[in-house]
């Protein structure tokens, strides 16, 4: 996937709003295209809101994408410039990935935003709690760990979207496909810290139920590694959970990518498998009840809004997560698996009926 050189700048000028990007990349323009669109229907002031978002992972992925398109949806109509910053984690070392925070600190302190909306649990840790209690309000979305993790639970300029996975209803969306009185199951995380918070939920949800149990936690290091633990699985489990995919490393060092991550689970495994976002049921995952991008964003942007343009502080709007779940299917999958789907549960669910590859 294509990805921006280097951060986009937004801005709005005396005769309208005005795009530019400091890149070339076909994914920045559409983007450019879309916030110019969003800033058209906005009533012009004196001096437009500026306004910081800072990205965990890559301007070009679509959760990404989803969420600063609800972010401006929600925050509309107000004339804004937005400055982003992309810590691209899921690609970057640690190092590299604190270089790129710097870019953001020299914005706040050199531009001075009206505010910083960070997406992702890496922008909290690497830039947010470096801010905690200042002047300077931050809204957040996508965030998986608790509060207290980050200290938000006492801070005054800080609020935003927690990101709650759906997984109860993604595994009563599963057992419609394959009946189990009682499910074994394996559940793939890679080393970014975002998926301790799913998973100790995870492990919550379980101790309050006999009918499933986790027989496997993987965390595999490499794709290799990945390819031979799936497929030591296909007699040991009834369904796998793909949830970190990113950060398997290549023999040349390089991560691979997650669409070659699911293509290849999909080619290669007979487990049905099952996870929380539709990012990965348009690439092959059978099932999910999926978490939005887009919903977050919206939210994210309407408190957003709030606080610049109602005066109302951020500690006086409670962080909350998303409850829209929306259940998605492959078709395209339950064919290779041979699951034939009642029809019932068709017309409850977004159903895919091809491979992201084959369309």
């Amino acid at each position: 996937m294509e990805r921006p050189a280097s951060p986009p700048i937004i801005g709005a000028g005396s005769s309208g709003p005005t795009v530019m990007w400091t890149s070339s990349s076909m994914v920045c323009r559409a983007l450019g295209a879309l916030l110019a669109w969003f800033m058209v229907l906005a009533p012009v002031r004196a001096e437009p809101w500026r306004i910081l978002h800072v990205m965990s992972y890559e301007a070009g992925w679509d959760w990404n994408q989803d969420q600063l398109r609800g972010f401006l949806e929600g925050f509309s109509p107000a004339d804004i410039e937005l400055k982003v910053v992309e810590l691209d984690a899921k690609h970057r070392n640690d190092a590299q990935v604190k270089a790129a925070a710097q870019q953001a600190f020299a914005l706040i302190e050199q531009w001075k935003p009206h505010l910083v909306y960070a997406n992702d649990d890496v922008a909290q840790s690497e830039v947010t709690v470096r801010y905690l209690n200042t002047a300077l309000p931050f809204v957040y979305s996508g965030v998986n760990l608790e509060l207290r993790d980050y200290g938000f639970d006492r801070a005054r300029n800080v609020t935003g979207v927690l990101e709650r996975e759906h997984f109860a209803g993604t595994i009563a969306l599963l057992r419609e496909l394959r009946p189990k009185s009682r499910l074994r199951l394996a559940i793939v995380v890679d080393d970014d810290p975002t998926w301790l918070g799913v998973v100790a939920r995870i492990r919550q949800e379980l101790e309050r139920r006999s009918d499933i149990e986790v027989l496997h936690w993987l965390q595999p290091r490499t794709f290799a590694a990945y390819r031979n633990a799936l497929l030591e699985l296909q007699d040991q489990v009834d369904a796998v959970g793909l949830l970190g995919i990113f950060r398997f490393r290549r023999r040349d060092g390089s991560f691979a990518d997650y669409e070659e991550v699911l293509r290849w689970t999909a080619e290669n495994s007979r487990l049905p498998d099952f996870s929380f976002w539709d990012t990965r049921v348009e690439r092959g995952t059978l099932v999910a009840v999926t978490v939005s991008g887009l919903e977050q964003g919206r939210l994210a942007g309407r408190m957003a809004r709030r606080i610049l343009v109602d005066g109302v502080p951020p500690a006086a709007i409670p962080a909350e997560p998303t409850a829209k779940g929306r259940p998605m299917i492959s078709l395209a999958r339950a064919r290779q698996l041979g699951i034939a789907i009642d029809a019932r549960v068709l017309l409850g669910a977004e159903v895919l009926p091809r491979f992201a590859w084959e369309r």
